[in-house]
C-alpha cells in the first residue's frame, strides 16, 4: 500500500471515528431534550406552584414560573446543540462519502 493511501485509510479513519463521537454526542443531547421536555410538560400540568429542583444531590423548593422558564431555555439551547451536531453530521457524512469514492477510485486503477 503507498503512502498516499495509507493516508487515505488513515483520513478514512479518522472521519469515522469523528462521525461516531458526533452520533453519541447528539444521543445524549437527544436523551437530555426528551428528558427536559418531559419535565417541563409535568411541571405545567401542575395545577398549585409546589415544585421542586434538584441540584445535586440536594432538592430544593422552586418558583414554578422560574422553573418553566429555565427549563424552555434549556431546551432551546439544546434544539440549537442538535441543529449544529446534525449540520456537522452531515459534513463528516459528506467527506466520508468522498474519501470512500477516492479510495474505490484508487483500488480500481491499481487492478488494471
Amino acid at each position: 500500500m503507498s503512502t498516499e493511501e495509507q493516508q487515505s485509510m488513515e483520513h478514512l479513519q479518522l472521519t469515522e471515528q469523528a462521525l461516531q463521537n458526533l452520533v453519541m454526542q447528539k444521543q445524549v443531547f437527544q436523551l437530555e431534550g426528551l428528558e427536559t421536555s418531559n419535565a417541563l410538560e409535568e411541571i405545567k400540568k401542575k395545577k398549585d406552584d409546589e415544585v421542586y429542583k434538584i441540584i445535586g444531590s440536594v432538592m430544593f423548593k422552586a418558583n414554578k414560573e422560574d422553573l418553566v422558564k429555565e427549563l424552555e431555555k434549556k431546551s432551546e439551547m439544546l434544539n440549537l446543540r442538535m441543529k449544529a451536531i446534525e449540520k456537522q453530521e452531515e459534513q463528516l457524512k459528506n467527506q466520508l462519502l468522498k474519501v470512500r469514492e477516492q479510495i474505490l477510485k484508487k483500488a480500481k486503477v491499481e487492478k488494471k
